[in-house]
């Protein structure tokens, strides 16, 4: 392995832990690193993400040792994985790939940990009239099978997109696949008024503004301010300007009085979704995060719920699958809301499917395991 990738990826994992997550260590190092190729910055991606998803067989090596020489090993079962699944038990994946703690919460099966110990795929979110025009300039692109998701590409290049000019003049955003399947479900129309009350930096809000052809209103809001300065950001690159930015810890005080045709809760979760993509969340995410997250979003629910015109919707989304925080927590909201009714809606990753209303996506569709519920208000 080149030296100076092993040399970056030690550093990351000496600085990861719970407070500092290794995607957020890893990006800060790559952009402290001068020049470092694209293809290098992509191995040591890869080799970090490798070493997480493979701690449990790396830490249980008697040859390992507990320095770097653990990096080339993680990467030997990666390598093992792609080219001999089957060398791995189901037994040992599911028992070995997850924390114990987790079959309290769902049901874990051994095609789900086989998707957690595959490579994720990375997607691009453009306009569906400019997707193959896009997949030209930027080559190693695929289009998903799926045609409900229109404006989704696959990327299967070794380029640093945030540096290509394609990015920088804002034709495509990188975006899930699954994550992009929640804004599709929202269906916003051209004019209507909408609230992303979780919003973050704004990824999701991004894709709303576009299907309503940025004309209407997008009220924007979070709890962390300095999320919202880069919704800023990427909403000026991406030409959007149809939205108000507001401040909220999810209270009962609303950001503001306007009354919403729809209503986006991407609420704060456990994010046992993305462990494919985030392999070291698996080994700082706790029982007690589930437990404390499903209050919040029941408390977001609530009082979101209450912003909703008449003939509105609202949309649930959370990119995790414990009960807790996805079909107990929907069955006590149903049991205690009152003027809110399950509405059904179609999952455009599986279109064959009739509309229902809750919807799941995960791995077997390309992109991160994704819980979505939604309700209509009567009119």
């Amino acid at each position: 392995m080149n030296e100076r990738v092993l040399a970056i990826v030690e550093t990351v994992l000496q600085k990861s832990s719970r407070e500092h997550p290794a995607d957020a260590v890893l990006r800060a190092e790559l952009k402290r690193q001068e020049a470092l190729p694209p293809l290098l910055a992509r191995r040591v991606a890869e080799a970090v993400f490798a070493y997480y998803r493979w701690r449990s067989w790396v830490e249980l090596e008697p040859a390992a040792g507990t320095g770097r020489e653990r990096i080339p090993l993680a990467l030997s079962f990666q390598d093992r994985f792609e080219t001999e699944p089957t060398s791995f038990t189901d037994a040992e994946l599911v028992t070995r790939a997850v924390p114990d703690w987790i079959s309290k919460h769902l049901t874990i099966t051994p095609s789900w940990v086989r998707a957690l110990q595959s490579k994720a795929r990375l997607w691009l979110r453009t306009h569906p009239d400019q997707r193959h025009e896009l997949a030209a300039r930027l080559k190693d692109c695929r289009v998903p099978a799926a045609s409900g998701l229109a404006g989704a590409l696959e990327y299967c290049g070794d380029r640093d997109l945030f540096r290509t000019s394609e990015f920088h003049e804002g034709l495509f955003e990188l975006q899930d696949l699954s994550s992009q399947a929640v804004g599709l479900i929202c269906a916003p129309k051209p004019g209507e008024t909408w609230w992303d009350a979780c919003a973050g930096e704004g990824g999701k809000l991004l894709h709303l503004s576009e299907l309503m052809a940025n004309k209407g209103l997008i009220w924007a809001s979070d709890r962390a301010a300095w999320r919202l300065r880069r919704l800023k950001l990427r909403a000026a690159r991406a030409r959007v300007f149809n939205y108000r930015l507001a401040l909220w810890e999810g209270g009962a005080k609303l950001p503001t009085k306007t009354k919403f045709d729809g209503i986006l809760v991407d609420a704060p979760c456990s994010g046992l979704g993305t462990w494919q993509r985030n392999p070291h969340a698996r080994w700082t995410t706790t029982e007690t995060d589930v437990e404390e997250l499903a209050l919040v979003q029941a408390k977001l629910l609530r009082h979101a719920a209450a912003a909703l015109k008449p003939g509105g919707r609202m949309i649930y989304a959370v990119c995790t699958m414990t009960r807790a925080e996805t079909t107990q927590l929907i069955d006590q909201f149903n049991q205690s809301i009152v003027g809110l009714e399950p509405l059904p809606v179609r999952n455009p990753a599986r279109l064959d499917e009739p509309p229902a209303a809750q919807v799941w996506l995960g791995p077997a569709d390309g992109g991160n395991g994704m819980f979505i519920a939604a309700w209509g208000k009567a009119r």
